[in-house]
């Protein structure tokens, strides 16, 4: 199939290559020229991908509309903030989109591919998330990921698209549920690297990541998602991952924090803004909006939003009420 990856990151890359090895006509779409460029004389994408040869016959393009208009399938893979500048090259697209991008739009309170529907009403809609850091999927280490559409046929066949001998791919037809799971862990982590900034320890984020699980369903059952979607890949698997890995960018970003690092100086030194850093913001809107109580979102809210510190967020969440389990 011809297939066209709108995004020229880690992940959107590790992808082309999943689908080169499956024998499909891959190109890859980047908004700056030059890194294209760079990719081409270099063979390599870096830092994104650093180590992992680009094969030639993966094209690389930075004009939008022809890339889109040449594929069967578009996988979109743009940071969450930059999905609706793809709105015109969408419009009148009538394949399958797949999203792999992991957001909430503050405004509207849609997850991405809600947001792809608005733009390109007439294609079908796909997600694929779960616990997949680029790099160790690129190195072929055995990973697993959830193909969600609330059209099966559309599911089992980006199933098919992907699946690889050390990718497996499983499916639902929850997609709300995989995609407020894949964006809802980022904020997560962002409060588990807090902690390791801190230097707590493994007691501390076992206590977080079970009570996080635990007000991420509450959420998104709240915003009409299975309760069950999130103990599998793309909820309780991708918050474990994003939370204890060190190539997990909102992990990072909250262990700088924990270390004292400020905000901007945080962003200003990172190519790729962590997701979680953004949709804190949307996270805590829409548990406010449904009136679900979401503890562990607000405090990491408050320390990126609030001006609060890191340590008396802390404390606050340690010292609420007390209740059962």
């Amino acid at each position: 199939m011809r297939v066209s990856i709108l995004g020229a990151g880690g992940w959107g890359t590790t992808l082309a290559l999943i689908l080169r090895a499956g024998g499909h006509r891959t190109t890859i779409w980047g908004h700056r020229a030059e890194h294209l460029d760079e990719i081409r004389r270099t063979g390599l994408n870096q830092p994104y991908l650093p180590g992992i040869p680009i094969p030639a016959d993966i094209s690389l393009n930075a004009d939008l509309q022809s890339v889109v208009s040449d594929a069967e399938i578009v996988v979109v893979a743009v940071p969450s903030k930059a999905i609706r500048e793809l709105g015109e090259s969408l419009k009148r697209y009538r394949g399958v989109i797949v999203s792999v991008t992991k957001g909430i739009e503050f405004n509207t309170g849609l997850t991405m591919t809600e947001v792809v529907h608005e733009l390109a009403p007439h294609a079908g809609l796909a997600a694929l998330s779960g616990p997949t850091l680029a790099l160790e999927v690129a190195k072929l280490m055995p990973s697993a990921i959830v193909a969600a559409s609330a059209e099966i046929e559309i599911a089992q066949m980006v199933q098919q698209l992907f699946n690889r001998a050390h990718f497996r791919v499983y499916t639902s037809t929850d997609i709300r549920g995989v995609e407020l799971g894949g964006a809802l862990k980022n904020v997560i982590a962002i409060g588990a690297g807090i902690g390791d900034g801190l230097g707590f320890g493994d007691n501390s984020k076992a206590a977080l990541l079970t009570r996080a699980i635990v007000e991420i369903r509450r959420l998104g059952v709240a915003c009409g998602a299975q309760a069950e979607t999130f103990s599998g890949l793309s909820g309780l698997g991708d918050l474990t991952v994003t939370a204890f890995s060190k190539l997990s960018r909102n992990r990072g970003f909250g262990e700088r924090l924990g270390k004292g690092e400020s905000i901007e100086s945080i962003v200003a030194s990172t190519p790729t803004v962590a997701e979680g850093y953004p949709n804190s913001r949307s996270a805590h809107q829409l548990a406010l909006r449904h009136g679900v109580e979401a503890p562990v979102i607000a405090a990491v809210h408050a320390v990126l939003y609030e001006g609060k510190g890191v340590r008396e967020g802390i404390r606050d969440l340690m010292m609420r009420e007390l209740k059962a389990e």
